[in-house]
């Protein structure tokens, strides 16, 4: 299947047979990453950097800073990503797979603080547990939001505490099936009050759906660590 932006031949084979180390590749693409805020670099969830540079215009121009972190356990056996279900009664995103994070608060030093905070906050991951290997250039939605995805590799034995106010659910999903291309399904997305519309990609896993933001940040994160590039 190909995605936005162009297939991506042999290395997409590689993913579909499961060669690929896929936290080792993580920690090559990501090493001495920084956080990138500058407006030119933003993305649009699940689209390229050139495409994003076309929706731009259907987002705020000032977003509110955020950041999420994106946990990627290194079970011995299999490397699984971290997800929770949000709460229902929530007023953004409600009942949506996501990532623990939030607004960066004052308090607040930088993307990695309000990323670990959130989680500690909404999930009780201590993070002693976590070691941050880098960042994703910022990411931008439409509900107002400019999001720093802080990437992070989190050694098994943690246990969770979930904020019922915030977080329904938590559950984990195996690393090499969100960076199977085969798990990836296109859907066409269109902006509100614009005659416009983009094919973005969601991964079912089960019952559930990872879509939107979340499985845009995924996508972003797979096409650099298999393309090299965004």
């Amino acid at each position: 299947m190909a995605e936005p932006g162009g297939s991506i031949g042999e290395p997409a084979a590689a993913a579909k047979s499961g060669t690929i180390d896929w936290p080792a590749r993580i920690r090559e693409r990501l090493a001495g990453t920084q956080p990138r805020h500058a407006p030119a670099d933003w993305l649009v969830p699940g689209l390229s950097l050139e495409q994003s540079r076309g929706f731009r215009r259907f987002f705020p121009a000032e977003p509110i800073a955020a950041a999420v972190l994106v946990p990627i356990v290194e079970h011995p056996e299999e490397p699984t990503v971290l997800l929770t279900q949000r709460a229902t009664q929530l007023r953004h995103h409600a009942g949506q797979v996501s990532f623990p994070g939030g607004r960066i608060e004052a308090q607040d030093e930088n993307p990695t603080a309000a990323a670990l905070r959130e989680a500690k906050e909404e999930i009780g991951l201590d993070e002693r547990f976590v070691s941050i290997i880098g960042f994703l250039p910022d990411h931008v939605v439409i509900s107002g939001f400019r999001v720093t995805p802080v990437v992070g590799m989190v050694r098994p034995g943690f246990e969770l505490l979930l904020d019922a106010q915030e977080v329904e659910d938590t559950f984990e999903v195996p690393l090499a099936f969100v960076f199977d291309p085969r798990n990836h399904r296109p859907r066409l997305h269109r902006f509100r009050s614009a005659d416009a519309e983009a094919e973005m990609l969601d991964i079912p896993y089960g019952k559930r759906n990872i879509w939107g933001a979340t499985a845009g940040m995924l996508v972003t994160l797979y096409r650099l660590c298999v393309a090299g590039h965004l």
